[in-house]
This record gives C-alpha cells, sequence and structure tokens, in this order.
C-alpha cells in the first residue's frame, strides 16, 4: 500500500518536510508571520482604556519599582554613572527577551486550535511571536531616546551600533523561543516554571546594577566568573548600553563580546530551528 501511494504521489498528513524545504515554507509565509504577530501586539492591550500606551508603561513602570529598591534602597547605583539610563535601558532590553521567551512557551499550545484545523508550518507561530515583541521594543525604543534625551544622553554614532546588536539579540530570542515551544508542546507545565527561571536569570544579567562591580577582584569562581562574562542576556545588555550610553561609549568594550553575541545568535537560532522541525509532525497530537 506504501509503494502504490508514493507511486501515486500521495504523502502522509502532517508528514515534516526535508529541513531546506521547511526553510523555504516558512519564508514563503513571511507576510502572514508579519500580520499575524501585528496583530497580535494590536490586540494585546484592545480592552484597556490606556490601550498601546502600556506598551510603555510596563517596562517604565518596572524600571521606577527596580530603581526605589535596588537603586535607592540597596544602592546599587553608586558608583554607576548615568544610572537611570543604564537601569531604564537595561530593563527595556531585558523585557524583549524575557517577554519573547514566555511567548514561545505558549506558541503552539496557545494556537492549538490553529495548528489542529490548517497545514501550515508549525515554527511560524513561535517566530511570529518573536517578531511581535520585536515590533513592541520598536515601539517602546521611542519612549527611551526620550529618558535618555531627558537626563542628557545625546546620539552619536555610536547609536548605530544597537542595530546589529538587537539583530543578534532577535536571533537568540527566536531560536530559545523555538526551542520553548517544543518543549512546552509536550510538557505545559514549562510555562509555569518559566517566570521563576527567568526572575533568575534577569538578577544574573546585570539588570539593576553593574556587573563589572561583581566581577571586581578576585572573590568569584573562575567558572562563575566565566558564566557571568557570557550571560547571552548581559552581553546583549551590555552591547546597547555601550552603543547609546556616553558614559559606555567611552569605557573599553571588551573584545570578546561581539564574538560572544553572534555566537550565542547562531547557535540559538540555528539550533532551535533545527531542534524544532525535528518534531513537526507531532504538533497538535494527543
Amino acid at each position: 500500500m506504501r509503494a502504490l501511494a508514493l507511486r501515486h504521489g500521495l504523502t502522509v498528513s502532517g508528514a515534516r518536510p526535508s529541513l531546506p524545504l521547511y526553510a523555504r515554507q516558512i519564508w514563503s509565509r513571511r507576510h502572514f508571520i508579519t500580520a499575524f504577530a501585528t496583530a497580535r501586539l494590536t490586540a494585546q492591550y484592545s480592552r484597556a482604556r490606556l490601550g498601546q500606551v502600556w506598551q510603555l508603561m510596563n517596562p517604565l513602570l518596572n524600571a521606577a519599582v527596580y530603581y526605589f529598591i535596588f537603586g535607592v534602597l540597596m544602592n546599587t547605583r553608586h558608583g554607576v554613572p548615568d544610572y537611570v539610563p543604564f537601569l531604564v535601558t537595561g530593563v527595556f532590553i531585558w523585557t524583549f527577551t524575557s517577554s519573547s521567551l514566555m511567548a514561545g512557551t505558549r506558541a503552539v499550545s496557545g494556537n492549538i486550535g490553529l495548528v489542529r484545523a490548517l497545514h501550515f508550518p508549525r515554527a511560524s507561530l513561535p517566530v511570529s511571536l518573536a517578531l511581535q515583541q520585536l515590533q513592541q521594543l520598536l515601539f517602546s525604543l521611542c519612549a527611551l531616546v526620550v529618558i535618555l534625551f531627558c537626563f542628557g544622553v545625546h546620539p552619536g554614532p555610536s547609536w548605530l551600533l544597537a542595530a546589529p546588536a538587537l539583530l543578534l539579540q532577535s536571533l537568540f530570542n527566536t531560536g530559545v523561543s523555538l526551542a520553548l515551544a517544543r518543549l512546552a508542546a509536550r510538557t505545559p507545565d514549562i510555562a509555569q516554571l518559566m517566570p521563576f527561571l527567568l526572575r533568575t536569570w534577569m538578577y544574573a544579567s546585570g539588570v539593576m546594577w553593574s556587573l563589572d562591580h561583581v566581577l571586581a577582584g578576585d572573590r568569584l569562581p573562575g567558572a562563575v566568573r566565566l558564566a557571568l562574562e557570557c550571560n547571552p542576556a548581559a552581553v546583549y545588555i551590555d552591547l546597547v548600553r555601550f552603543a547609546l550610553i556616553d558614559s559606555f561609549t567611552s569605557a573599553q568594550l571588551p573584545p570578546h563580546v561581539w564574538g560572544v553575541a553572534a555566537g550565542w545568535a547562531l547557535v540559538a537560532f540555528v539550533g532551535g530551528f533545527i531542534w524544532f522541525w525535528q518534531a513537526e509532525e507531532t504538533y497538535g497530537r494527543g
């Protein structure tokens, strides 16, 4: 029967295509991916009175809380020049990663009706949700620029470096979101665990304090120091701070940072995409 079906061009419903064909299918649906991301972004706060203003208010309110707790009460602002731009930039860039990863855990399980009803490459869902978070970040960067102006930070040639830094971060976020989408499709409890993991990761990423102060001296074991220095979230935050904030731009950026950022982006995106593709036939079953 299998030979008869193949001879007449019949294939298994929902069968996994080859990896190159799968990538071409994703590209051919780029307009759907963009429209789906934009529609989700528009509908996200449609029932709130302030509507899309919450896209700015959420990270700003988080930054205000972190400033009071860490900057004032714990005095982590001591020795950090331009602390408010430092903090707000860290919060906005960290929010981009954390929101992308949380969205990835719900990419398949949160759209199960769509997955079961229509035939399309399932990677379109986590990719579109990662694109949604990028759109939200670009919208929020307008507020970030205003805040930088208010605290005496002015644009310069180094601001152009923010574009490749955010591109690398977007690739990293998309790859990890693809991996989490596969995990959460089979184990929905991942979505409940993620807030705790992300909170721990945030504290280790220098969002509210300078990792340079933590790494100063020889207090930390070598393995811990290496993990902090190569922490992808911290690397992307440092790159954007280096690009936008004058006091960071004038400092010497460690030579390994761009290489680490590119390495994390490549490994996460390629690895996440292939690992998600390997389970293409299983999404929507059970």
